[in-house]
């Protein structure tokens, strides 16, 4: 070489300087003969020589197709980044003339070796990152599936006509692309996994002979198949790989959606729902394979969080490593410890638990994913960071391993050469340099990995003495004498009864009709659950109830085997699940019928850590991202499972920190509040779409939606109890003899009462995932025999005509919680209205005690050695027409009473008023408040609100004395 020449060499290893000088004499010779020109900028030699030294793939195609890069060159294909389409676009000018299978061949893989020219020289020299050079990979895949599928479906159906549905409609095929294709990640020497399917069954029509439509597409697909597969004298485009189809290399190569649907329903195991992940349309019918990977959806990311995920993809991760460690794969960067597949097990492990809940985890590219998992709080940031930069590294690294000569291998070099060759590729200085950080982020990834997949019940806890002998105590391998002695040592006092209750759960049909995989789990999970109970508390009686409780529950779940798998793999949510079946029996059987709160327990904070209303409201509005419009089931389902966890989080805030009072109850107000608009937009939105919106007049002028909720009772005095039913009232600010103005147009009242129907439907209708709210109508005006809905004017001139005084009690705990705001400004004027108008003090008097003795006789206690809290004699319903009679009589005067509609406030308000003495005032409300807060925790302990006639005697006396004064009675 020259003197120039060798200048051109010096940035090499001296260890690379000759193949990469022979290589650069055969292009130069390979120019000549072609009578072709070598690339005039001197930075282009530089460039190719770096990558005639990297790649001797690249270096033997310049030798033997030398017009390939001056092509690249001249079109400027090679100084630029592709944008998504230009491949397929270039290859549909390509084919326009291609008549026959063999051309049709030879164009694709003409084209093919000279994009993988150009995409290798863009990445070695670092003009592309990891992110563009992967999706031209990807891009390019599929613009060669879906040229060659064009081409060759309009030949196939020539030949022999065309697909058509039993109703003549005509079908095509939908090509479904798996793995590293799917998610637009596809490597430099990857396979490309399809799965082929077709939308119905049916027969051809126009052909020679009819065929199946099963038949039709299986010969589509072998010709596919061998389009880009084949290997021929210009080599092959992409290995294709059809083994994820159903049923395996041994399964039929084209399916209908319905075999599909079937099949994954029926056969799906674990694996395929890792490998549906990222399963995307990459040719063929696009609208119908996105309808076919919808109906797919449940099956890959289930609506409860599956923690046998762990489990299945550490069993996975186990075998790989088996493989490598037999093939002596230790320097695989892709399959050994801390390899690429760690990273993505990681993402997808998160994806498969979580993804049924949030959306934003059914991605595809592991990258996006890791920034979801920061964004959403389950991975730390650093995490996060760690795992990018590693992930980046490892892929470019496999990049230029299979760069060399476009073979798909992941083994580090052993060779001085190659690793000279490696090194130079990653910007390292030298072999050691590489591998210092090889190692580093390997190790970093590995560590993660087995942070998030590390079994809680690992082989030095199942040594442990205490472990292995309640382990014994569960599978009854012991002697009663030891086994009692196990279970007294580990913190339970009754024992025996222990140890009944033991095998009454071992003897149970749910038990005994566990699958293998299910026993196992459940012998995993006992153990751990014993050692947890038994350490509840102050131990003794109260981890015998605590045990007794979660045994109860864990018979409930246990055919759901998932659940299993959360728990063990879970030591906080377990942990959690004891001390709050400890604490309440309330809790323990909303847990038992509503198995999704589970979920709740998995993170302390959030568990604890309550919502405000705008909160609330976001949480909400991610539950319903991406749910179909016309899922009504999904609908009802997503606001039961809201409303079930956030009333958990305030019962375990409530049991396990003491809450106020006040605050409990403000939490579960603004809960229903939250579902109610929910509710309402619901039903507002269905009824729009099918008869249009009607006309509503507030004082003349529009307002939207012009229907309003009204709380009353417990609701509407923002005291809402556990359990508690929702009283409320419809309003309408409709215009009479007027109609909606869409397709199906109905009366305005008729819409607005079919509204209110379909509210009340999507409250109180019990699905599987319970009911919502229980929804009590009858105070509405005329009670049960009344509108469902009424207008604002024909409800003011009821309460004025017409309402007993035991309405406008009921009127005094009343607001607007849900709906139109104008209209509840205008209920508010009519509340204030008939509230504060003149009464006759005796004749309210006689009506109120009147209506509290017909309560006391219908609902109070008839025990004398119980006090009913709420009905009986000084108790809380005594507090509450108190209060409302002092609003009915005294708002005249006072209209600051019209201001709340809680009893607290109103209480303070008579104080500030001076129709309460202060020290009267306090004693009413720290018995109202004392009442209340036994309620709850009665409540909470699954028992009535009656306590011994000898609690609360002051208090009681206190109430009694006050009525006197006021009442006489």
């Amino acid at each position: 070489m020259s003197d120039e020449q060798t200048a051109l060499f010096a940035d090499l290893p001296e260890i690379l300087q000759p193949s990469a000088g022979q290589a650069w004499e055969r292009y130069q010779q390979a120019l000549h003969e072609a009578g072709l020109a070598p690339p005039l900028e001197p930075g282009l030699h530089r460039g190719l020589i770096k990558v005639f030294a990297l790649s001797e793939f690249a270096a033997g195609l310049c030798a033997r197709e030398p017009h390939l890069f001056a092509d690249l060159c001249r079109s400027g294909d090679l100084f630029r980044a592709y944008r998504y389409g230009e491949q397929l676009q270039t290859l549909a000018h390509r084919v326009l003339d291609v008549g026959n299978e063999a051309a049709l061949q030879q164009v694709l893989r003409e084209y093919r070796q000279r994009e993988m020219l150009r995409i290798s020289f863009r990445d070695l020299l670092h003009w592309n990152d990891l992110r563009q050079t992967t999706h031209e990979l990807s891009w390019l895949a599929e613009a060669c599936l879906e040229t060659a599928l064009g081409m060759l479906s309009r030949w196939q159906q020539k030949e022999l006509g065309r697909p058509c549905d039993a109703e003549g409609r005509d079908q095509s095929l939908v090509v479904v692309g798996m793995g590293k294709l799917g998610a637009r990640e596809l490597n430099y020497s990857s396979d490309i996994d399809l799965i082929l399917a077709y939308p119905e069954e049916g027969t051809t029509r126009g052909g020679r002979v009819q065929l199946d439509n099963s038949e039709y597409f299986t010969r589509l697909g072998r010709r596919l198949i061998n389009a880009l597969d084949a290997a021929t004298a210009e080599g092959f485009v992409f290995r294709v790989d059809m083994r994820l189809r159903p049923f395996g290399e041994s399964g039929p190569l084209a399916m209908s959606f319905d075999a599909f649907e079937e099949y994954y329903q029926t056969h799906g195991r674990e694996w395929e729902r890792y490998a549906m992940i990222k399963a995307r349309v990459v040719a063929g019918d696009r609208r119908q394979g996105a309808q076919l990977l919808e109906t797919l959806r449940p099956f890959v990311y289930r609506r409860y969080i599956d923690f046998g995920v762990f489990e299945s993809l550490r069993e996975m991760k186990q075998m790989i490593e088996r493989q490598v460690a037999r093939k002596g794969m230790a320097n695989n960067v892709k399959l050994g410890a801390g390899g690429i597949r760690e990273v993505e097990f990681i993402g997808q492990a998160f994806q498969l638990i979580h993804g049924g809940r949030y959306e934003s985890l059914r991605q595809r590219p592991i990258l996006k994913i890791l920034q979801v998992l920061e964004e959403e709080g389950m991975l730390p940031g650093y995490v996060v960071t760690a795992l990018r930069e590693a992930y980046i590294f490892l892929r470019n690294t496999e990049h230029r391993l299979q760069m060399w000569r476009d073979e798909q291998t992941h083994k580090l070099p052993s060779d001085a050469a190659g690793q000279a060759r490696l090194a130079l590729a990653m910007d390292c200085a030298d072999w050691q340099v590489f591998s210092t950080r090889l190692a580093a982020y390997r190790r970093q990834v590995d560590s993660h990995f087995r942070q998030v997949f590390a079994a809680p019940q690992g082989e030095t806890q199942t040594e442990a003495s205490g472990h292995t002998d309640l382990q014994a105590v569960w599978q009854n391998s012991l002697d009663t004498a030891r086994a009692e002695q196990i279970l007294h040592q580990a913190g339970y006092q009754d024992v025996g009864e222990i140890l009944r209750r033991l095998g009454e759960l071992r003897d149970s049909y749910a038990c005994r009709a566990l699958s293998a995989q299910g026993r196992q789990r459940m012998d995993r999970l006992m153990p751990l659950l014993l050692g947890a109970a038994g350490t509840t508390g102050s131990a003794g009686a109260e981890a015998d109830m605590a045990l007794i409780r979660v045994l109860g529950l864990i018979e409930q779940i246990a055919r759901r085997t998932a659940y299993l798998s959360l728990l063990v793999e879970n030591p906080i949510a377990l942990s959690q699940l004891v001390r709050l079946c400890a604490a309440s029996p309330w809790i323990t059987e909303q847990l038992s019928n509503y198995p999704l709160l589970l979920d709740e327990l998995i993170d302390v904070r959030s568990l604890y850590q309550l919502p405000k209303r705008e909160q609330l409201q976001a949480e909400l509005d991610m539950r319903f991202q991406g749910v179909d419009e016309a899922d009504l089931e999904r609908h009802m389902d997503i606001l039961r499972q809201f409303k079930q966890a956030n009333v958990l989080r305030v019962a375990a805030a409530d049991v396990t920190a003491d809450m106020p009072l006040m605050q409990v109850s403000d939490h579960l107000t603004e809960i229903a509040e939250v579902c109610l608009q929910r509710v309402l937009d619901l039903a507002w939105q269905h009824m729009v779409r099918r008869h249009g919106r009607p006309p509503s007049l507030f004082d003349g002028k529009p307002c939207d939606p012009g229907f309003a909720v009204l709380a009353y009772g417990k609701l509407g005095g923002i005291e809402l109890g556990y359990g508690s039913d929702l009283d409320i009232v419809f309003l309408h600010a409709g215009v009479a003899e007027t109609v909606t103005d869409g397709k199906q147009p109905i009366d305005s009242t008729v819409f607005f009462a079919r509204l209110a129907q379909r509210m009340t439907h999507l409250l109180n209708t019990q699905t599987t995932a319970g009911i919502l709210y229980e929804v009590d109508l009858r105070l509405r005006p005329s009670g049960a025999s009344g509108l469902l809905v009424s207008d604002l004017e024909a409800f003011r001139t009821y309460q004025q005509a017409e309402a007993w005084t035991w309405e406008h009690q009921a009127l005094v705990r009343a607001r607007k919680v849900a709906g139109d705001e104008r209209l509840g400004e205008g209920f508010a004027a009519v509340r204030r209205e008939v509230l504060a108008r003149p009464r006759e003090t005796a004749e309210l008097v006689r009506e109120v005690v009147e209506m509290r003795a017909r309560m006391r006789s219908e609902l109070g206690s008839k025990n004398r050695e119980e006090f009913d809290l709420k009905q009986d004699l000084g108790g809380i319903v005594d507090i509450e027409f108190m209060v409302q009679y002092a609003v009915l009589q005294w708002s005249v005067s006072h209209p600051q009473l019209l201001e709340w509609t809680d009893n607290i406030r109103l209480l303070e308000t008579l104080v500030a008023t001076g129709l309460l003495a202060e020290a009267d005032g306090a004693a009413l409300a720290d018995a109202y408040r004392a009442y209340r807060a036994e309620v709850h925790r009665l409540k909470l302990q699954a028992q009535p609100a009656r306590v011994p006639a000898d609690r609360f005697v002051a208090e009681r006396q206190t109430v009694q004395r006050l009525w006197q004064a006021w009442l006489g009675s």
